[in-house]
């Protein structure tokens, strides 16, 4: 299908496999810690005790003015390797994050197959392809410092030392965003 996007994103962040697991499979904090891109997030289903089955409802958006409606599916279990997810909604497709440990730090990657399904973006994935590629580097691009930043505060020793690492970025056209 024309519509169709296939993303590989790498990410490197200071931390552990179980640590970099804990954050990313939990979708309702999504907003909290990665607010540039998940507007909102509501779960539908929690899912197994391995997270598989967990299902969150999400609003999110990127640089550019228009924001997308869909819903995550934990598909595979959450390890510390890795899980995979479905999308359905505006968003179409499936994903899968793979982490290592390498030393201090996690190597994180993430395989996006995804089509648009909003009307619009449909119908200007022709013309807009690269617009709409570009917008999906930037989300990642905000995922990776706003998961250091995260990290960085979950492992903080005191509230207080917590309070000094700052916020991650926000969203853009915050207007629209609401």
């Amino acid at each position: 299908m024309g519509d169709d996007y296939s993303f590989h994103t790498e990410w490197r962040v200071a931390g552990t496999t179980a640590e970099v697991a804990r954050v990313l499979s939990d979708a309702r904090s999504l907003p909290l810690w990665w607010p540039s891109v998940y507007l909102a997030a509501r779960i539908l289903a929690p899912g197994a005790a391995d997270g598989r089955g967990a299902v969150t409802e999400l609003h999110t958006k990127g640089w550019l003015p228009y924001t997308l409606r869909w819903t995550l599916t934990v598909s595979e279990p959450v390890t510390e390797a890795g899980f995979a997810v479905t999308a359905t909604g505006d968003l179409i497709g499936t994903g899968r994050w793979s982490f290592a440990q390498n030393g201090p730090e996690v190597e994180i990657g993430y395989d996006w197959q995804v089509s648009a399904a909003k009307p619009l973006l449909r119908r200007l994935t022709w013309l807009l392809r690269p617009a709409f590629s570009a917008n999906h580097r930037w989300a990642m691009r905000r995922g990776e410092e706003s998961l250091r930043l995260e990290l960085r505060r979950r492992r903080a020793p005191t509230a207080q030392d917590a309070k000094r690492i700052p916020p991650p970025p926000g969203p853009t056209f915050r207007r629209r965003a609401v």
